[in-house]
């Protein structure tokens, strides 16, 4: 029960105080572009639906997670520990996208359709394509999210615990954030592609070529339009936000340049703060 509710709760708090960067992220990984997309407007457009699937989500990743590192059960100082908690972190995945996808489909078509309410948007995705439009993008997100949780949370635990030794005693909350932040930042560097891959399945129109989820065939498609600068720069920042609380996640590079200095500031900047803080923190330990 304590982790149903912290893992909720940590679920609902990320997702809805940071939900503007998330629209942010999708408009900029949407094919047709930012500003197309909406720019700036209507940044919580798609709330609703993030509000709904946020909380069952995260419970059920993070009591999944919690019983497979309980069964999986190791000495502290095993080297298989590592192992246990990349085993506990796909199990939990897989679990938490049978809730997450729906709300993530739903989710996405409202930020990049801000002037359509989120609830016509639902019952259009049921009209058009039945239960079967909701998990659409359910294998790209299991194949972004399982290497995204192998790289966070073994580096997560290993921060964990290589702070708690150092200062010999269990780390607090804002310090496992911050073990948290840096674990997420480079997870997302090394999946921005695939993020990429799963919002433009997710967006496509039905019956296109994108839409039958070929992951291969959707970053194909990204490679010939943006080249391989059209799958990091911008996702890569915007994912790391939401990880200081370790859940969840890049745009195309095209239209990040043509946003002005005053905007990439806006966006990079939590980003930088986050970072100097962790060398801040890890100078000060010495």
């Amino acid at each position: 029960m304590s982790d149903i509710m912290a893992g909720g709760v940590a679920g609902v708090s990320v997702d809805l105080i940071l939900f503007p960067l998330d629209t942010i992220k999708t408009r900029l990984q949407s094919p047709q572009g930012f500003n197309k997309a909406g720019g700036f407007r209507g940044i919580y457009a798609g709330v609703p639906s993030a509000a709904v699937g946020s909380f069952p989500n995260a419970a059920a990743f993070f009591i999944t997670y919690e019983y497979v590192k309980w069964f999986l059960h190791t000495d502290s100082s095993s080297y298989l520990t590592p192992m246990k908690h990349m085993l506990a972190a796909s199990a939990g995945e897989v679990v938490a996208c049978l809730i997450r996808v729906p709300s993530e489909v739903v989710k996405q078509r409202a930020q990049v359709s801000a002037s359509t309410r989120t609830f016509q948007i639902f019952s259009n995705i049921l009209y058009e394509e039945g239960i079967q439009g909701l998990y659409r993008g359910y294998k790209s997100t299991v194949l972004r999210e399982i290497p995204f949780s192998l790289v966070q949370f073994p580096l997560w635990e290993s921060l964990k615990a290589l702070w708690s030794w150092r200062q010999d005693h269990v780390v607090d909350s804002w310090q496992s954030a911050v073990c948290g932040a840096f674990a997420g930042g480079f997870a997302a560097a090394v999946t921005t592609p695939l993020d990429v891959a799963k919002t433009r399945i997710m967006l496509a129109k039905a019956g296109s070529s994108t839409a039958n989820g070929n992951v291969l065939s959707a970053l194909h498609g990204v490679w010939q339009s943006q080249g391989l600068a059209g799958d990091h720069v911008p996702g890569i920042f915007l994912q790391e936000q939401s990880s200081g609380l370790p859940l969840e996640r890049v745009g195309s590079c095209l239209d990040f340049r043509r946003l002005s200095w005053q905007c990439r500031l806006l966006i990079l900047m939590p980003s930088w703060i986050t970072y100097l803080m962790v060398v801040f923190v890890y100078l000060w330990q010495f």
